[in-house]
């Protein structure tokens, strides 16, 4: 990384190693410009007796030492990488990162030490302008107040203090360096109004590269993982090293074939990939506790078992019959009229969409239909949730949303017993969002296939997250 200098180089002529041998001699005979620096960048006073503009040079020299190390240490880094991908070559490389990470720190550390002292020469110039300033003004006034005695004398006053000449001539004097000294005075005050400009612009840059400095002492503290990977790898010989790097190419085929897996919801215009939906799953978990691949196996056997979700209109919205989307059929008990449908008027009219070509699930053999979007909520049941949802979304909570709606029934799976993450919390939780309750034994399938799928998506995570992390990448 090269940090950008906006700092005026002075003594520009004098090179360093003259300034450092007749100030320091002691210190160029005994220490190599690295060593130099390395005390610069440890001490809390780096000029050390120098003269400030002297100082300055030294630590420009610092700061372009550690940018030409950093970016010769960034050079190898991509040679090495380019070559095979042996055991000494990936230590190499990390050792390399390390190394780089310290020096970017390092130079940062001589910027704002360059910056603090700049800033501090700009504050001493503008105490001294003010001075000047108040000093002008004083001037000033004591001037406006002799014109101002002058102009109140009589015509008698001025002819028995002498020559009426010499009283103009001594008024136009005194008017002419009025003149100057407000002349003055601006440009003296402009130059204050400059300078303060400048010191503010050097306290931002101070404080971005400060900034700056903050995330690399953050990727430095990272790097403490690659130094454990070193260690660990010259515990293995070449070919342990060479067989884990083959498991690991291994597992990220496998990763990005079930990521890029489509993950069927139905009622979805443009269904995600396993890898979207598992992020989305990630999100919620954040939130409510449960388990993604439970969150994702729910959400499976919904759409599984769900040919008919999404699949009619509501077209009565006294009797609660509808239409067949495809057949453009009628069908009667689309949505329960008095349970769901005000409540479906009034989340659409939130969303903005018609309700009579907003599409919702079709009655099964038994009951009525309805449910809306991938989660399959009733609109009674997603008023329950739709304050929560609101107010974690920071906008109206939408049901045909892919993220909202796996939200919601994190939600809901959570508040059922489905964060404890056990198989009985989860397996009640299941039966709870299809049936309403745990005792029906005709639904346990529903639950037990549940547990299954999740499972096998848990398998397929595991995977996912191995071949993020099983080596450097």
């Amino acid at each position: 990384m090269q940090i950008t200098k906006n700092i005026k180089i002075y003594l520009l002529f004098v090179p360093l190693a003259l300034v450092m041998f007749f100030i320091f001699p002691q210190m160029v005979r005994a220490d190599s410009l690295e060593q130099t620096c390395l005390r610069i960048t440890e001490s809390d006073d780096p000029c050390q007796g120098m003269t400030s503009s002297a100082c300055r040079l030294v630590l420009e020299d610092c700061a372009k030492f550690y940018e030409e190390e950093s970016a010769r240490i960034a050079e190898d880094i991509t040679k090495t990488e380019k070559e095979k991908k042996t055991l000494q070559n990936q230590i190499t490389t990390l050792k390399k990162k390390v190394q780089n990470l310290e020096y970017e720190i390092k130079q940062g550390n001589i910027v704002i030490k360059d910056l603090i002292l700049q800033i501090a020469e700009t504050k001493s110039s503008i105490d001294k302008i003010s001075l000047q300033i108040e000093e002008s003004k004083d001037q000033i006034s004591n001037i406006l107040r002799t014109i101002y005695e002058e102009d109140q004398k009589s015509t008698t006053e001025i002819l028995l203090e002498g020559n009426l000449s010499d009283f103009f001539n001594n008024l136009v004097y005194l008017e002419n360096l009025n003149a100057k000294l407000r002349s003055l005075l601006k440009n003296t005050t402009d130059l204050k109004v400059y300078l303060e400009g400048q010191q503010q612009k050097m306290d931002d840059e101070k404080g971005d590269v400060e900034r700056t400095v903050k995330l690399q002492t953050l990727q430095k503290q990272e790097s403490e993982s690659a130094k454990k990977e070193q260690e660990s790898f010259l515990k293995l010989t070449e070919a342990e090293y060479q067989k884990q790097l083959k498991e690991k190419q291994e597992n990220e085929q496998k990763a990005a074939s079930i990521r890029a897996r489509i993950f069927e919801l139905i009622g979805v215009p443009k269904a995600p990939t396993f890898g979207e939906a598992y992020e989305i799953a990630k999100y919620v978990a954040n939130i409510t506790g449960i388990r993604p691949a439970f969150l994702l196996a729910i959400l499976q056997q919904e759409s599984a078992i769900g040919k008919n979700v999404g699949q009619c209109y509501l077209k009565n919205t006294s009797t609660g019959s509808g239409i067949v989307i495809k057949t453009e059929a009628k069908i009667s008990k689309v949505m329960n009229p008095s349970r769901d449908v005000p409540k479906f008027l009034t989340i659409t009219q939130d969303l903005g969409r018609d309700p009579f070509v907003t599409p919702v699930s079709c009655p099964m053999s038994v009951g009525w239909g309805g449910a809306m979007g991938p989660a399959q909520f009733i609109p009674s049941t997603w008023m329950i949730y739709k304050s929560r949802l609101d107010g974690l979304l920071a906008k109206p909570a939408d049901p045909w949303n892919i993220k909202d709606a796996f939200l919601a029934a994190g939600l809901y799976l959570s508040d059922y017993g489905a964060k404890s993450q056990t198989e009985n919390g989860e397996w009640k939780a299941a039966m709870i969002y299809f049936s309403g309750s745990t005792t029906n034994s005709a639904f346990y399938w529903y639950a037990n296939n549940v547990l299954k799928i999740a499972r096998g998506f848990e398998s397929d995570i595991k995977i996912l997250e191995q071949s993020l992390a099983f080596l450097p990448r």
